[in-house]
């Protein structure tokens, strides 16, 4: 064999070698990638199957995406029935005449003050509510005596239909504003009360014993153990009330009212102006909605203690 040959055989083993090198390393290079991308799906995969188990949480810019998607379905959803399936504007208004009602409301027939007014309603009779119910619905949660006394009353008043008042309220109290305050407070006051006993009772029996053996005295206990663990939960159950006593605004409103939200819906389902009923509808909505969150905020900055 020629020194010729032999030095053409070595060339050719080294190209080899070295396209199996280059080879090699791509396929490491592939590899890592391959590698840094998997963990990155398992962790999504992780954090959404995290999400759904029992009690799980999800991150504050997830949570706010998920809630206004919801509400964008929905409004698709209305587009869809209005402009592609064309249903009568008698039984669903579009949203554009909706919107157009919606500034004429404003602009001509002063809505603010409907609004102002109906918030002014729901707010001072479930102010009132909430100040006699948290109390009685302390006492009624702690001592077993005064549960006996009040609890079977206010079980039975609490169903009985708000509406049911109506002409007993114009015949005692007249057709003012204090007859539309009381029909909030016929709806609001039993279900706080009992809410509220309901919240006290949930205080676990441990930590009342805990605070006995540390000599706690029985004043105590209330004020330094059962009050400080059940605010919490009385603030969610006033967050739930609220909500209950907008839905009483209508009924309030029947009572010789000339100005407010549930009036203005009324006297719209009278003239068959389905699109100002929606627009009464979306903004009662939307001011308990706002209403909610600010409940929530108190919630957690009056009570830190109680975040997980």
């Amino acid at each position: 064999m020629t020194q010729d040959s032999i030095l053409s055989m070595n060339l050719g083993e080294s190209q080899t070698l070295k396209q199996d090198r280059s080879a090699d390393s791509a396929v490491r290079k592939t590899g890592s990638a391959a590698g840094r991308i998997k963990p990155a799906a398992r962790a999504r995969e992780s954090r959404i199957a995290d999400a759904f188990i029992p009690k799980g949480s999800i991150s504050t810019r997830s949570y706010v995406t998920l809630a206004i998607a919801s509400f964008g379905v929905i409004f698709l959803l209305w587009c869809f029935a209005c402009y592609v399936l064309k249903v009568d504007s008698m039984f669903l208004p579009s949203p554009a005449r909706v919107l157009k009602s919606a500034v004429t409301l404003i602009t001509v027939n002063n809505f603010a003050l409907d609004v102002r007014m109906s918030v002014q309603r729901v707010l001072i009779g479930f102010a009132i509510s909430a100040l006699v119910g948290i109390p009685l619905g302390l006492l009624i949660g702690t001592y077993a005596p005064i549960a006996a006394w009040f609890e079977p009353l206010f079980s039975f008043s609490r169903y009985l239909p708000a509406s049911a008042f109506i002409q007993l309220f114009i015949l005692w109290i007249g057709i003012g504003e204090s007859s539309k305050i009381a029909i909030i407070i016929v709806g609001s006051l039993a279900q706080i009360i009992l809410m509220t006993a309901t919240n006290v009772r949930n205080v676990s029996v441990s930590l009342i014993e805990v605070s006995y053996t540390l000599g706690v005295s029985r004043g105590g206990v209330f004020w330094k153990v059962i009050l400080p663990k059940a605010m919490p939960d009385i603030m969610d159950t006033l967050r739930m009330v609220l909500g209950w006593a907008w839905t009483y605004i209508i009924v309030a409103e029947m009572i010789g009212a000339s100005q407010g939200v549930g009036f203005m819906i009324t006297q719209a389902g009278r003239q068959f102006m389905i699109s100002k009923i929606f627009v009464g509808i979306i903004t009662i909505g939307l001011i308990g909605l706002g209403l909610d969150m600010m409940m929530l905020y108190l919630k957690k900055a009056l009570f830190p203690w109680n975040e997980e």
